[in-house]
């Protein structure tokens, strides 16, 4: 079995890499602080944020604030878990 074969493909593009990173050490964090942390255009994070919820990594919140739309993403447990594995396996071929 090759080294990298623990790597998550998911989480291969940096958007992704690190969208995850702030969710797996928040509660959730709504799309405006995505994009400014991330320092991605809205159809961007928009599209990597989809590609994370279609693999049920990440859950979606829509709501209002005031009149206001907001987005809140949250890491899911299932997310949360292929994330560390991810981690892992990345810690695991740097010290190869």
């Amino acid at each position: 079995m090759g080294i990298i074969n623990n790597l998550n493909k998911a989480f291969d593009h940096r958007i992704r890499l690190g969208i995850m990173s702030i969710l797996v050490v928040n509660d959730d964090a709504d799309f405006k602080e995505l994009k400014e942390l991330l320092d991605v255009t809205d159809g961007n994070l928009a599209s990597h944020a989809k590609a994370l919820e279609k693999e049920d990594y990440i859950t979606v919140e829509k709501s209002f604030i005031g009149r206001k739309p907001n987005t809140k993403y949250i890491a899911t447990d299932l997310g949360k878990l292929a994330f560390k594995e991810h981690i892992a396996a990345l810690e695991k071929l740097l010290g190869n």
